[in-house]
């Protein structure tokens, strides 16, 4: 580990990249650039950066617009706002029309602390994933998140990257591999596989060292893009480890979980635990206190890890 960084940093900084690269990169801001960090692209590029309010339906919809006139826009705000609030946008003006819109869901899972349960998204992996043409990351750390923000960027089509606003371990390199639709494995091991996305991936780290160190070796699968999702990898591991588990912060139902379960159920039926938010609302608290109280913890995932073992049979 080098440290802790939020990933929202690394969006901030992935968006500056972009902006250098390609002069029809734009961004849109919801009056809250400082907390998704798009006032790095602002303070770059101010003629390039347009302030919509906290408008979510109507930011949406000009970017809608500038995507369809050939330019590449970015439109952050809290993922609550950005994905809930704004389903019919997504899925009419983005999605359907197929336009190169870029969206920035900021403050995501309840990680985010002590702004409650209306601002922690716990239902936009759910929502993004059954939108046809969406494409949907979720990135680590602080420097996924940079690389996912610039492939989006470079990628086609509707996009939303969902990251966080608190300090999270840096544990990725420069050289780590990222690419759209591909799963990464962080590490080796066929006694179990776990497969999650986000901040969870490090505390499935964790949880398998300790579990090596009790002799039960766990692949950890980094699904930093749940759509389009990689089968192969979750196939793979499937057939080699005989035991799943999902880790996400987020809703179980219908997010990275659910959609891991339905390749397996479609490919090859295995045991499956899932390591989530269990169909509740978030509520106010510190940030480590609250991964604890709603079991996404290292400690969450080893249990889950060791029942998906004994299924096995």
């Amino acid at each position: 580990m080098q440290g802790k960084k939020a990933t929202r940093f690394g969006f901030g900084e992935g968006l500056v990249v972009l902006g250098e690269r390609y002069e029809n990169v734009v961004v849109l801001g919801g009056d809250i650039t400082g907390s998704v960090m798009t006032s790095y692209f602002k303070d770059k590029f101010p003629d390039r950066f347009f302030s919509m309010g906290i408008t979510e339906a109507t930011a949406t919809l000009v970017s809608a617009g500038l995507a369809l006139s050939g330019m590449i826009p970015f439109f952050a705000t809290y993922g609550a706002f950005a994905s809930c609030r704004n389903t019919d946008m997504l899925r009419i003006s983005c999605a359907y029309n197929d336009a190169n819109v870029k969206i920035g869901g900021g403050h995501a899972g309840i990680s985010v602390g002590e702004d409650g349960a209306t601002h922690q998204a716990l239902e936009e992996i759910a929502i993004i994933r059954v939108l046809p043409n969406m494409t949907l990351v979720v990135p680590c750390d602080f420097l996924e998140a940079k690389k996912a923000t610039i492939a989006v960027g470079e990628h086609y089509g509707p996009s939303y990257i969902r990251f966080g606003r608190v300090d999270v371990p840096s544990f990725t390199r420069e050289d780590t591999p990222f690419e759209i639709g591909k799963a990464q494995i962080f590490k080796e091991g066929n006694d179990a596989a776990i497969i999650a996305c986000g901040p969870m991936v490090w505390e499935s780290l964790a949880a398998a060292y300790e579990l090596e160190a009790e002799g039960i070796n766990v692949r950890v699968i980094n699904m930093s893009t749940i759509k389009p999702l990689d089968r192969k990898a979750i196939i793979r591991a499937a057939t080699e480890c005989g035991a799943i588990v999902t880790a996400e912060e987020h809703q179980i139902t219908a997010g990275l979980g659910g959609a891991v379960a339905e390749v397996l159920a479609q490919q090859i039926p295995t045991p499956v635990e899932f390591v989530g938010v269990k169909d509740t609302f978030g509520g106010s608290g510190k940030p480590d206190e609250l991964m604890k109280f709603f079991g996404l913890t290292s400690a969450d995932v080893k249990a889950a890890v060791l029942r998906a073992i004994e299924r096995k049979g």
